[in-house]
């Protein structure tokens, strides 16, 4: 398996287009044939060739019930053998960090598929996805592969702004998702990681179209500026507020949650500025709302205070955090979705892990929904806690 590792190192220095290609010529030493990277569609309900002009099989696979779709949503890879060829096609899950960013298939003889090589291929994969994060800002060519149509103005906006669309550490791992992903408006999610922390903050933005994008950017980007420059959760939301008076003089305003976890401890600090709800499923299966005190949205008043609050989260937790769009969608009846639909959807989605579960909750709401129309975006976000575990010079208490 030596060229494989070789391959590895070669992709870190290989031109952002040819990334495919230098992986298909090297595992054809090994036989292999019908060699696909698909990415995941911002939907989240198809995985697409990355080079379709040379795709042997469908352009488009679905995300669910299709071997590339199984290996996508367990992570784990998905073997097909094929009797009369003498074949096994392997589709492995390319994910950085958490992030699900698609599938690799190709197809080998069946004396060659072995564990080595399946294990040799996991590490290609790994590289693979690192890389193409990294290509992605020199190529369009893996972003054109995550979209079925046109993305509306607004939503190219918002989806370049967004960190990606799930995360895991050893403490914990989150997911979210956005409808309708090809237009959506003003809803947005962000985090930051460190030794110590995860910064994740939850944004329900107003207005529509460019607009709404344009104030979303504003407020994601005062609120990174003031956390990378050191400031606390206060001063954060502080410094966002002014940025957004200053720019619409309360004329625009935006709703956020932000929440800053201890990796260590589980202790939770947390501003509640709008509309963002959050709703915590314990490890017995128990569902309850999470009852913030409401603070002004930012940037509907001049030098708005704010003031944090604390809770702590124990390992087996499950935080959900939804938009208005959310909570406040109505079936055809006038109905609308609330609290109550919510926590069910959430109980019943508790075997699902988290990057799964926004995605099957805004599925759940657009049954809901029907056939009334959908008069704003939505935001599901969902994180499991397992917190630390305690290492042996942390000594018997685990301190």
């Amino acid at each position: 398996m030596d060229k494989l590792i070789a391959l590895e190192r070669a992709l870190r220095t290989a031109p952002p287009h040819t990334l495919l290609d230098l992986t298909t010529e090297t595992l054809r030493e090994y036989d292999a044939s019908d060699v696909e990277l698909r990415m995941i569609d911002y939907g989240l309900t198809t995985l697409q060739s990355v080079r379709p002009t040379a795709a042997k099989g469908p352009v488009r696979v679905p995300a669910y019930n299709t071997p590339e779709g199984r290996a996508f949503g367990a992570q784990e890879p998905v073997l097909v053998s094929d009797e009369p060829r003498g074949t096994v096609t392997a589709h492995l899950p390319v994910t950085v960090r958490g992030d699900r960013l698609g599938v690799f298939s190709a197809t080998f003889p069946r004396a060659v598929c072995d564990r080595e090589l399946l294990a040799s291929l996991a590490q290609v994969c790994e590289a693979l996805g690192h890389e193409i994060l990294v290509a992605e800002r020199d190529t369009d060519l893996f972003l054109l592969a995550r979209r079925t149509t046109r993305l509306t103005l607004a939503a190219e906006m918002q989806w370049q702004l967004l960190p990606g669309r799930s995360c895991a550490r050893p403490e914990f791992a989150l997911g979210a998702h956005l409808e309708p992903a090809y237009a959506i408006f003003g809803d947005s999610f962000d985090w930051s990681v460190t030794e110590d922390t995860l910064t994740l903050t939850v944004l329900n933005g107003m207005n529509e179209g460019i607009e709404a994008a344009l104030l979303t950017h504003l407020a994601v980007n005062a609120l990174r500026n003031a956390r990378r420059a050191g400031l606390d959760l206060v001063g954060q939301a502080t410094l966002a507020d002014q940025a957004i008076y200053a720019q619409y003089r309360g004329e625009a305003h935006l709703s956020v949650l932000l929440l800053r976890f201890e990796l260590a401890t589980g202790e939770v600090e947390a501003i509640d500025a709008g509309s963002p709800r959050a709703w915590r499923m314990h490890e017995g299966g128990t569902v309850e709302r999470l009852p913030f005190e409401a603070q002004l949205p930012l940037g509907m008043f001049e030098d708005t205070p704010y003031t944090a609050e604390h809770f702590r989260v124990s390992a087996g937790d499950r935080l959900l955090i939804g938009s208005d769009g959310v909570y406040e969608t109505s079936s055809p009846e006038g109905v609308p979705y609330g609290e109550r639909a919510l926590a069910r959807t959430l109980g019943a989605t508790k075997l699902l892990p988290p990057s799964q579960v926004p995605r099957a909750v805004l599925r759940e709401l657009a049954e809901y929904r029907d056939t009334a129309p959908m008069l704003d975006d939505a935001l599901a976000v969902c994180l499991d806690w397992y917190g630390r575990r305690p290492t042996a010079d942390d000594g018997p208490s685990g301190r």
